[in-house]
């Protein structure tokens, strides 16, 4: 399978700090991979190198060619006084491959078309995002916590509405979150990160790996969990058809 986008062994400093050490990760079409871990983990930053916004210190980084990437960033800040409307907002997008009303429809949100953007919802706000990053008919789609400020009913919408579209358009998806109870039952992979890889693999695995225990504890919400999991994990192999995503070196 042919790799939209290989990262491989990472590393990047910002004055004197190391924020990644050593980072491997590879996408293929199709694929969903989640990057999850504390705040200051690094998370962001690889994204931000994947998108080409940043250069590593150190590694390679290596895209397909006009590789088509649709991007969803953390927050995206309206002036109160300016009374832009969502459609203003939508026809702004460069290089758009696909309809706006096309988009619009596929994400729900058609009705909003002439709302102001200041006076969105959370969930309104991530989906409209979502429709910018959509119209360039993306092969990779990377979303910084694509459900920020968005009620626990909202999150599992948006979830299953990211997992229909990788599977419509078999466009990757490079996703962020903060916790695992907030991942997706479908994501192909999950990678939890500190500065380096701690674990990696299936939801299931990563939530019984003793690094990822460590770092958000043993025990989570049953009522905030997407998922169930019931196997262990293995730090070097996850002993799944996916682990090839991620790469790691043993020290």
């Amino acid at each position: 399978m042919s790799k939209l986008l290989s990262l491989q062994h990472i590393h990047f400093e910002h004055r004197g700090r190391s924020i990644l050490q050593d980072v491997s990760l590879e996408l293929s079409p199709g694929q969903i991979v989640t990057l999850i871990g504390p705040s200051g983990a690094g998370k962001t930053t690889l994204v931000r190198i994947a998108l080409g916004l940043l250069k590593p210190t150190s590694g390679e980084v290596h895209r397909q060619p006009k590789l088509r990437i649709g991007y969803v960033p953390q927050k995206v800040v309206v002036n109160q006084l300016m009374p832009l409307s969502v459609e203003r907002f939508l026809a702004t997008s460069q290089h758009a491959a696909k309809s706006l009303a096309d988009v619009c429809s596929q994400v729900s949100i058609t009705h909003l078309l002439a709302q102001r953007m200041n006076n969105l919802s959370g969930g309104e706000m991530q989906r409209v995002l979502l429709a910018k990053a959509l119209l360039v008919n993306p092969q990779l789609l990377v979303l910084d916590e694509p459900v920020q400020g968005v009620d626990v009913t909202g999150q599992a919408e948006l979830y299953q509405l990211i997992q229909d579209i990788s599977k419509r358009l078999d466009c990757a998806v490079l996703m962020v979150s903060h916790d695992l109870h907030l991942v997706m039952s479908a994501t192909d992979t999950v990678v939890c990160m500190n500065n380096h890889v701690c674990c990696h693999g299936h939801p299931e695995s990563v939530s019984e790996h003793p690094a990822y225990i460590e770092l958000f504890g043993k025990h989570v919400e049953p009522s905030l969990a997407l998922y169930t999991h019931h196997h262990n994990h293995v730090h070097d192999s996850c002993n799944h058809s996916n682990a090839s995503i991620v790469k790691e070196d043993k020290v």
